[in-house]
């Protein structure tokens, strides 16, 4: 799927300007990335929110099954600490506020451990891997990207790594085959998603007319 999006369609800054996002203002940038999944807004992320978020972005019905249940249940307990077994355990929710708690290894660092987003690191990526288009990143230098950032013996975070920047660039990449810096930065802070949503919503829109 080739994205539309535009610099224009994103909130260029840090954490704390909210304007136009329509999201509460003492969370973090972790917290806006996973917050659109929490369809209700009641804080707990359940896994048929996540593949309920994951259709409203326009991923495939089984990619959306397999999201939902695979990031639910390695991302649940990490952040819900010394919570007692219950019911809602075995729900697999994922509490936004404690999203930090669940950061895997062998990432880019953009988040730090309190989930804030850390914007030369954001830049490093593209002074480091961007080096055919200084906005963007092609298939190849992605997977550079994933390979640089690999911690020894890191095999989980190497796969989580790997599935979200790939799904990122199926889902995301431009008729030229690159995933732009504008919307590299939206999927930092959520914007990203609720952008593709709402380009969704139109093009059915258009369909019906």
């Amino acid at each position: 799927m080739a994205s539309s999006l535009t610099s224009n369609d994103f909130q260029e800054g840090v954490d704390d300007e909210d304007a136009g996002r329509g999201l509460v203002s003492d969370e973090n940038a972790l917290q806006k990335h996973v917050a659109f999944f929490d369809r209700n807004n009641d804080g707990i992320i359940y896994p048929w929110e996540t593949f309920q978020g994951f259709r409203a972005i326009g991923a495939g019905y089984l990619l959306s099954l397999a999201s939902a249940f695979l990031i639910n249940l390695g991302l649940s307990r990490k952040t819900r600490p010394g919570k007692a077994f219950s019911l809602e355990t075995l729900m697999l929710g994922v509490e936004v506020k404690n999203i930090h708690m669940a950061k895997h290894g062998s990432d880019s660092g953009v988040y730090d451990s309190k989930g804030r987003f850390v914007s030369w690191k954001f830049e490093e990526i593209f002074a480091k891997f961007a080096l055919t288009h200084s906005d963007a990143l092609t298939s190849d230098e992605l997977k550079a990207m994933l390979k640089a950032n690999r911690e020894p013996k890191d095999y989980r975070g190497w796969v989580a790594s790997w599935t979200e920047w790939i799904t990122l660039y199926n889902l995301c990449k431009d008729n030229e085959g690159l995933l732009k810096k504008e919307t590299i930065r939206g999927v930092y802070d959520g914007s990203l998603f609720q952008q593709m949503e709402r380009e969704k919503l139109a093009a059915a829109g258009k369909k019906k007319e």
